[in-house]
């Protein structure tokens, strides 16, 4: 079971903007792909989200820009789960520059969970629960160290 789920990619031309840096629009899109992927990875695709009738919407997102990513950057950008509530949950993530090994952003967002039928929030089912793993803060930074120190 993926507890912290690491994608590396390298900066692609369609994502830098005229300051001649990845646009921050870029960085929700990464996170919502990653996200997405990790779920898969756990064993919910999409398709089994439409065939339970049930899904993931985003309340909030909050992003720490730290410094700029650049034309054909090698980013590791990497998720987990921080926490699970009744009907939400939230999940952090961050974006490291391989080539200086430097943490460009955090981020967070907020989840919900809805009834695809209603599109209201609904309990979190008990077989999504248990197939996402939470990672507490207290083990949060040591499991980044070994992630990214092997890297």
């Amino acid at each position: 079971m993926t507890r912290i789920y690491r994608h590396r990619f390298t900066v692609p031309p369609e994502s830098i903007d005229m300051l001649k840096h990845v646009n921050n629009i870029e960085y929700l899109r990464w996170m919502q792909d990653v996200a997405i992927a990790h779920s898969t990875d756990l064993g919910w695709p999409m398709e089994r989200y439409f065939k339970e009738r049930c899904s993931w919407v985003i309340r909030s997102h909050f992003i720490e820009y730290l410094r700029s990513a650049v034309l054909h950057d090698p980013i590791t950008l990497l998720t987990w789960v921080a926490g699970v509530g009744e009907r939400s949950s939230t999940r952090k993530y961050l974006f490291w520059r391989e080539s200086d090994r430097q943490v460009l952003a955090r981020a967070e967002t907020a989840w919900v969970f809805i009834d695809l039928k209603s599109g209201l929030p609904m309990p979190i089912l008990d077989s999504v629960r248990a197939s996402f793993p939470v990672v507490e803060e207290d083990d949060e930074a040591a499991e980044l160290d070994a992630l990214l120190g092997s890297s």
